[in-house]
């Protein structure tokens, strides 16, 4: 692969209401396009390891900060719905001329899903770690993180400790100081994470109650789908792969081992394995 093909290009893009989003747009430009959305509470940085693997395989990638986290603008008017993130996706996807796949996860996917009822055409549809029907607790446990510390943190050390206690199986980084990508610095000189509160304002059962009806247009569009699982998942059961085939009985699931609901993060290899085995049959080079 060229150096040129494999560079990374950082560049804006306008949604219709007017917010700026920032992507990262690497691989070859005339290649078919794996779009990545990231989960609540994350950044296009969390698929840095998935986005090289599948610019080296060949694959043009658009990996971008979704409105109301990392560098993307914050909305003003509290604008978070799904259908606000659809919106943000067409513009993603209206200047591809090629055919594309969307790659989301857990509210990415939700994206994604939504999208698709609202007559978004992906080639290929891959889902990590959510379903239309998730676990409860594992949700709760989500928005309950990003929930709190509304006041920051005094040093990034407070910021390690609270990951730390959300996801005690992750071994703590050597150094914390990655974790900074992922927080802001206020006047006050506290350290606050990258996402506005509002995202998290509303109640998840509405969130989950849309995808739901929106994953009943699936078998109507014949787009192959590839659920991604992390077998140490709190949010996604075999009750809730059980009730997602019972809507999609074409649904492909890949199970990945020693890895939670962040796959991507926990076992960047057996992800990308998994999703590249899939995209080769359903979004060929």
């Amino acid at each position: 692969m060229s150096a040129a093909a494999s560079a990374v290009h950082v560049h804006k893009v306008t949604s219709a209401d007017g917010l700026v989003l920032v992507a990262d747009d690497l691989g070859p430009r005339e290649a078919p396009a794996v779009i990545l959305l990231h989960g609540g509470g994350q950044t296009r940085h969390s698929w840095s390891g998935a986005a090289t693997a599948l610019a080296q395989r060949g694959y043009r990638v658009i990996n971008f900060d979704a409105r109301g986290h990392g560098e993307s603008e914050w909305s003003e008017a509290g604008a978070y719905s799904l259908d606000d993130r659809v919106a943000d996706l067409a513009a993603i996807t209206g200047g591809l001329d090629q055919p594309f796949a969307l790659v989301g996860a857990s509210l990415g996917g939700a994206t994604s899903i939504h999208s698709v009822a609202l007559g978004l055409r992906p080639a290929a549809l891959v889902l990590v770690d959510i379903v239309p029907h998730p676990e409860p607790q594992g949700i709760s446990r989500i928005v309950g993180f990003m929930r709190a510390h509304p006041d920051g943190f005094a040093t990034l050390e407070d910021a390690v400790d609270a990951v730390a206690a959300y996801n005690p199986d992750r071994p703590r980084p050597r150094d914390p100081k990655g974790l900074l990508r992922n927080l802001r610095r206020r006047a006050n000189g506290r350290l606050y994470w990258h996402w506005d509160p509002r995202i998290v304002a509303s109640r998840p059962e509405d969130l989950h109650a849309m995808v739901q009806e929106s994953a009943a247009v699936l078998p109507q569009t014949g787009i192959p789908v590839l659920l991604v699982r992390g077998l140490n998942s709190d949010v996604v059961s075999d009750a809730g792969i059980a009730a997602f085939r019972a809507i999609l009985p074409g649904l492909e699931v890949a199970d990945v081992g020693g890895a939670g609901h962040m796959v991507a993060g926990d076992r960047n290899d057996a992800f990308n394995g998994a999703a590249m085995a899939f995209l080769d049959r359903h979004l060929p080079l």
